[in-house]
C-alpha cells in the first residue's frame, strides 16, 4: 500500500474495530456502514436529543414514583386518622332523645338539642 493510499483510507467508525471502509461503504472487518461527517453529526445530535428525552422520561418516572410514595404516606396517615376517628366514634355518647341526631358534648349536654344527658 502506498503512502497516499494509507493517508486516504477511511477508518471504521467503531473505535474498537481495526477495519477500514471499502468500496461498498461498509467496514471490511465488521460490516458496519460508513457514515459521513454530516451523518455522524446528525446521529450524535439525534442521540443527544433522544437521551434528553429518556432523561425527561426518567425524571417523570421518578416524579411519578415520588407521587406514589407520597400517596402511600398520605394513605397511611389517613388510615391512622381513621383509626383515631373510629376510636372517637366508638366512644361517643348519643343523645337520650332517640329522635335527635346529636351527641353529648363536654358540658354534659347534647350538641344538637341541648338536652342534658341525665335528668336532673
Amino acid at each position: 500500500m502506498s503512502d497516499v493510499e494509507w493517508e486516504q483510507r477511511t477508518l471504521c467508525r467503531d473505535e474498537s474495530c481495526i477495519g477500514v471502509i471499502g468500496p461498498d461503504d461498509r467496514c471490511k472487518e465488521c460490516g458496519l456502514p460508513y457514515e459521513s461527517e454530516k451523518q455522524q453529526e446528525f446521529s450524535e445530535e439525534y442521540a443527544a436529543s433522544d437521551s434528553e428525552a429518556e432523561e425527561d422520561e426518567v425524571a417523570e418516572d421518578e416524579v411519578a414514583e415520588d407521587e406514589v410514595a407520597e400517596d402511600e404516606v398520605a394513605e397511611d396517615e389517613v388510615a391512622e386518622d381513621d383509626a383515631v376517628t373510629d376510636i372517637e366514634w366508638e366512644q361517643r355518647t348519643l343523645c337520650r332523645d332517640e329522635s335527635c341526631i346529636g351527641v353529648i358534648g363536654p358540658g354534659g349536654r347534647c350538641k344538637e338539642c341541648d338536652l342534658p344527658y341525665e335528668d336532673g
